[in-house]
Parts: structure tokens; sequence; C-alpha cells
């Protein structure tokens, strides 16, 4: 799965509208500030926050 660096720019964690970035073998997205983890299905992000799990891995 490659999410295009270009949605990337566009899109902000729903929660606290900080960055994110492909995280877990890039099967889902992560925020930097408040650490959780969006998974992608289908190729499509799910920027849900009942969906969103807690992240406890490396931030770049």
């Amino acid at each position: 799965m490659s999410v295009d660096h270009r949605l990337l720019d566009l899109i902000a964690c729903p929660q606290c509208k900080g960055p994110l970035f492909p995280c877990v073998q890039r099967e889902a997205l992560c925020c930097e500030r408040c650490h959780l983890k969006f998974p992608i299905v289908d190729d499509i992000p799910v920027l849900l926050i009942d969906e969103a799990e807690h992240y406890e891995g490396k931030m770049p």
C-alpha cells in the first residue's frame, strides 16, 4: 500500500489536526501529536476516530 505523498500534504488527524505519516509497514497512517493510528482499507485511509488505535511505535 502506498499513499500518495500529495494526499498526505492535504489531510490531517481528525482529532488534533496534526500531520499524518505512513506507519506499520504502510498499512496505516499515524499522527505525530496524539499518537493515533488510522487503518488503510482498500488503499483508502479511514480517518474515523472510532476506528483509530493508540500507536506506540517510533515517530519520524
